[in-house]
């Protein structure tokens, strides 16, 4: 018997689905460079495997968020340009030359600092444009430009970023105001290839993809403008399978806490997953399972690592011992774990445990 029988839980990654999201992106911002997001190890899908896959689909710029995760990658994509979203700050600075990771300066100190660590070497520089996170705010990105063409800031601008508070929702103004203050700060710094729209940005339309899109979600699958549906491929599936089914008069208790109360005889499943795999602790009473296609209720909290079932409307011998049980995937949309839970698939994904076996389709 092999070690991948023994196990009970397996995510799988599809990484033809996030080729295919790739090239859906780059068709949506036909004319702009398509990078690829690889933060937060791949948005929890794996950024060593998904960064081989996109180089493979000819992509050859990516972001990550930490200096950590841009030294993590760069063997795997040696000839890439790797841009740091958190920038450097003065002990991190020589590590981005000696990996040639591309900071994004995302305030004046971090300017003088690149300007001081690496004098004329690449960098991008961050402006906000209202969702007042990271990003030069408007008085220091005025002292930025009096720097005629930046020749006394001392580094050499190869991209200029912001980054839309709501592109989920096509329908706010917000958005059509960032994409106004944008085109204001570009006009006040020397030309360079611009960058607005990440994953909800490239939905909005050619207007805001300008010279490079930065795709993220969207690569993982996920839905990045909520209720309108969804045009990027399921990626991932989390499943389980059945240890032990029992039933339970009408009255009886489930879980810790005694939650739930069955209020008719019922059959339960008791699934080999829990939150330490990724399942989140909030769907207990709340989320679901799918069994050969049949949806059944998770009932009482869900475990560490166990989660329990009502599978009494579902055929027997499809929920039987041992039978696979999908909790996301091509029934268990993403979006609808997280509705469920109360968050957002950003953290579905970035939450999912080391513990369950992976298993990639497609690997470049």
């Amino acid at each position: 018997m092999s070690h991948s029988e023994y196990d009970v839980a397996c995510l799988t990654v599809r990484l033809g689905a996030v080729a295919e999201n790739y090239r859906t992106c780059r068709r949506l911002a036909a004319g702009a460079v398509t990078s690829g997001v690889v933060k937060a190890n791949g948005y929890g899908l794996g950024a060593a495997q998904v960064t081989a896959k996109l180089l493979a689909e000819g992509c050859d710029t990516f972001f990550v968020a930490r200096l950590e995760e841009g030294i993590a990658i760069r063997p795997i994509a040696p000839k890439a340009r790797i841009f740091v979203l958190d920038g450097p700050h003065a002990t991190s600075a020589p590590a981005f030359v000696t990996h040639n990771l591309t900071p994004v300066l995302n305030s004046l100190e971090q300017v003088a600092i690149w300007s001081k660590a690496a004098p004329g070497r690449d960098a991008a520089v961050h402006f906000d444009t209202g969702l007042n996170r990271l990003g030069l705010p408007p008085s220091e990105l005025s002292v930025l430009a009096a720097e005629a063409k930046l020749h006394r800031a001392g580094f050499n601008l190869v991209l200029v970023m912001s980054h839309l508070a709501c592109a989920e929702d096509p329908a706010l103004p917000m958005n059509a105001e960032q994409l106004s203050r944008f085109r204001a700060g570009l006009a006040t710094l020397p030309p360079a290839p611009a960058s607005l729209a990440s994953s909800g940005g490239i939905l909005l339309g050619r207007d805001y993809a300008f010279d490079l899109v930065r795709p993220g979600i969207a690569l993982a699958g996920g839905n990045p403008q909520s209720g309108l549906s969804n045009p990027f491929a399921v990626t991932v599936r989390l499943t389980g399978r059945i240890l032990q089914r029992r039933r339970v008069d009408k009255g009886e208790c489930v879980g810790y806490g005694a939650t739930f109360r069955v209020v008719r005889p019922t059959s339960l499943a008791t699934v080999a997953l829990g939150y330490a795999d990724g399942l989140m602790r909030a769907l207990g009473n709340k989320g679901a399972g799918a069994i050969a296609g049949h949806k059944a209720p998770i009932v009482g909290r869900m475990s560490m690592d166990l989660v329990t079932l009502d599978v009494t409307d579902i055929p027997e011998d499809l929920a039987a011992t041992g039978a696979e049980v999908e909790f996301l995937g091509d029934t268990m949309l993403l979006e609808d774990m997280a509705q469920a839970a109360g968050t957002a698939a950003y953290e579905i994904l970035t939450s999912l445990g080391r513990r369950v076996r992976r298993v990639y389709e497609g690997a470049a």
